[in-house]
């Protein structure tokens, strides 16, 4: 095979302080209120819901005291209020103390490069001037436990709805072949909707068991056996379908959902998830968990009262995050009372990302096609709005010339070409 040459710019996927940190124990010594409250911040991240922080005043001399006889934690961040020998000399009487395996991260309050170069030579992990920023502090603990030469991992985008029947499953499906086809980049849409998931009659494909026997055994899954249980469409474009069918129980626990998350991810650039209407602690944790949300609603009271529990529950469940983007569905529907967009975006503090039309011709004659709204209308209304939110959740924009049978290698085939 030829090997492709693709610009960094094409590169897609997490960015690096949307990486998880794995299960590791983190205790800090601060010396100022402002830097535990930016600690306390960061530690109630997704991205560090694995982890167990601790934090308490003293600084580095508060560090040195405790650990005495004290094993000492994975990670360790400690303030200081020196500066100069006087903060080195400090560092040093903590290093009598601390275990050769435990990474310091060591926090001052002067920029001051010489003291940086010297922190590193005797140890420390990283220097940080406060006052802190929490997604950079996230970055940096991720950075430390990142090993050397690993692979990006994929963007996980969660399409939930606000109600059932509000369209979020046929806006997932079809942002997600957007983003393959329109946006060039390799993307899994993955059906979480087992018993009743519409994947497979979206594409025209038969439903299979691929979901659903990557839940039942996710300690197996490795890049060969995704490959044989996800479905191709096209160059760039894999689906992860659900079973659909009720004579099967599914009682996979949320650790089973998260597992088969982090294997796709591994593979696949982009990821959107397809939610079912429901509500259990693999959802919440699912969208907790996502680097993306898109809430789909239609224009009346049920829909407004979800959506704004959802809302209200994810700022508090994200704090560091954007809040979750709206796409209004349906509207215009005829003989309907309905919620004026402006009034529903006042109530939940989001303007709504998109407004999509009332639709049933196009949307019903694409379904019952297995196609996509944008291979049926290109210049729809409704397409564009695909086109759209397939933008905002990627941050990406369709480029002249980019449409056709170009090719190119994700950015995963690139990384281990490289290694």
């Amino acid at each position: 095979m030829t090997k492709l040459h693709v610009p960094e710019e094409q590169a897609f996927g997490a960015a690096p302080h949307e990486r998880p940190v794995p299960r590791i124990s983190i205790h800090a010594f601060v010396e100022f209120p402002d830097t535990g409250a930016a600690l306390q911040r960061a530690g109630a991240d997704r991205r560090l819901s694995k982890t167990h922080l601790n934090v308490q005043l003293g600084g580095i001399a508060g560090a040195v005291d405790h650990y005495h006889g004290i094993v000492t934690p994975n990670l360790l961040i400690v303030e200081t209020r020196l500066n100069g020998q006087a903060a080195l000399d400090e560092l040093d009487r903590l290093a009598h103390v601390c275990d050769p395996s435990t990474k310091v991260i060591v926090i001052g309050r002067v920029n001051d490069v010489e003291l940086y170069r010297e922190l590193m030579r005797r140890g420390a992990s990283e220097y940080l001037v406060a006052p802190l920023n929490p997604l950079h502090l996230i970055e940096v603990i991720s950075g430390l436990y990142l090993e050397p030469g690993a692979a990006p991992i994929g963007r996980v985008v969660a399409f939930v709805g606000a109600r059932g029947g509000a369209g979020s499953s046929s806006l997932a499906h079809n942002v997600g072949w957007c983003i393959a086809e329109e946006l060039l980049i390799n993307t899994t849409i993955l059906d979480f909707d087992l018993p009743f998931g519409t994947v497979g009659l979206d594409f025209n494909d038969e439903p299979g068991q691929g979901v659903a026997d990557a839940l039942s055994a996710p300690e197996r899954l490795d890049d060969v056996l995704l490959d044989r249980l996800l479905m191709k469409r096209g160059e760039r474009l894999s689906l992860f379908t659900a079973p659909a069918a009720l004579e099967r129980e599914y009682d996979a626990g949320p650790d089973a959902y998260e597992s088969v998350l982090d294997a796709v991810r591994q593979i696949t650039p982009c990821i959107v998830v397809d939610l079912p209407h429901a509500w259990a602690p693999w959802i919440k944790a699912t969208l907790v968990g996502a680097d993306e949300i898109v809430i789909v609603g239609t224009p009346d009271l049920a829909s407004l009262r979800n959506a704004k529990s959802m809302v209200e529950l994810l700022r508090h469940n994200r704090p560091n995050d954007a809040p979750p983007k709206l796409v209004l569905n349906q509207v215009g529907q005829p003989k309907r009372p309905e919620i004026p967009a402006k009034d529903f975006a006042e109530t939940l503090g989001i303007e709504p990302a998109c407004v999509m039309p009332f639709d049933p011709a196009l949307f019903g004659q694409a379904a019952n096609n297995g196609q996509m709204l944008i291979e049926l209308q290109a210049n729809a209304t409704s397409s564009a709005g695909v086109r759209r939110v397939a933008q905002l959740v990627t941050g990406r924009a369709v480029q002249a010339g980019q449409k056709g049978g170009s090719s190119l290698l994700s950015f995963f085939s690139k990384a281990r070409k490289r290694a």
